[in-house]
């Protein structure tokens, strides 16, 4: 080895020092958190000496006091496109309306990027600070959404179609991981959601996307342990009895409450977190995608690649592609 990366450590090696995992590494990578960072080929290497980013959270303020919507000065409302402004003719009006509706709603720019939401979605997700998500969030580049809508979804969303979801399992637990809320404000919710495109001509301009919130569930402590143990067991075979008696709940009760608060079965569950773990493997470019799948525990032939497929919406060798992983 060049006697120069011996002052560098790969994202596998970083993830094990600060005590993250490796997808987490990637995302310090994605927003430029990462001082002296190099890409050999398609490989991050980091400096030995660089820290741990410090969380991006700013200290919480309360709820009561902070004025979403007075935080939006209208006067610079170019940093929306010239299209978008062109649709409304009183700008301020209708971002007061959107914000004073009790329902969340989010705009996205046509990349991806978070250019609005309510007070009624920063509510909900219990964010205090905008300015973590407005104009920073990219939804195109999160693997957590990416996951639950599957890239065909994704595509479709931004390629201007009006699309809907139900039973959309909130991802609150992304926004504890990306630092932008110190805790979940409730173990887990579902909604059903309306993307509708805003086009001004051939021009595709935003997507406004309303969500109506159908179960929330702040109080299941033996879910919530249910869900850890998978997480930690996700190597072992799938056995719906042990799980249901880790958290000393009849199998038939627990399967039906589980898939209530988590809008997934057990099982549904566990192949989440097993696919998780593949896309997070396939990030060290020193492993073949036999050796990935191997390391998991199941066949690169068999149901969980086509389980992989259905979740991205690619091919592990595609994935790593798209993630320029060698």
């Amino acid at each position: 080895m060049d006697t120069k990366l011996t002052d560098y450590i790969t994202v596998d090696e970083a993830a094990k020092a600060w005590g993250v995992t490796t997808r987490m590494v990637h995302h310090y990578l994605a927003d430029g958190r990462i001082p002296g960072a190099i890409k050999l080929s398609r490989i991050w290497m980091i400096p030995k000496n660089v820290k741990k980013p410090p969380s991006s959270r700013k200290k919480a303020k309360s709820s009561e006091t902070f004025p979403i919507c007075a935080e939006v000065n209208f006067n610079e409302l170019e940093i929306f496109s010239e299209p978008f402004m062109a649709l409304i003719d009183n700008p301020k009006l209708n971002f007061q309306v959107y914000d004073m509706l009790p329902i969340p709603i989010e705009i996205f720019s046509p990349d991806g990027i978070s250019i609005f939401a309510n007070r009624a979605w920063f509510k909900l997700n219990n964010i205090t600070d905008p300015s973590l998500v407005i104009g920073k969030y990219n939804v195109k580049n999160d693997p957590v959404c990416l996951e639950i809508l599957g890239q065909e979804n994704m595509d479709r969303v931004f390629r201007g179609e009006t699309c809907s979801f139900s039973d959309f399992p909130v991802p609150i637990q992304n926004l504890v991981e990306r630092g932008v809320i110190d805790e979940k404000p409730f173990e887990a919710a579902t909604m059903d959601m309306f993307l509708l495109p805003i086009w001004d001509d051939d021009t595709f301009v935003c997507t406004i996307c309303f969500a109506t919130v159908k179960n929330i569930y702040k109080g299941r402590n033996d879910i919530a342990k249910a869900q850890e143990y998978i997480k930690e067991h996700w190597q072992d075979e799938f056995d719906i009895d042990k799980i249901a008696q880790a958290v000393n709940i009849s199998k038939r009760h627990f399967q039906r409450i589980f898939k209530e608060v988590t809008a997934r079965t057990p099982l549904e569950y566990y192949q989440k977190v097993k696919i998780e773990n593949i896309q997070e493997k396939l990030f060290d470019g020193n492993l073949s995608i036999e050796q990935v799948f191997d390391a998991c525990g199941v066949d690169s032939h068999g149901t969980y690649l086509m389980l992989f497929k259905e979740k991205t919406g690619m091919s592990p060798s595609e994935y790593r592609k798209k993630n320029n992983i060698k």
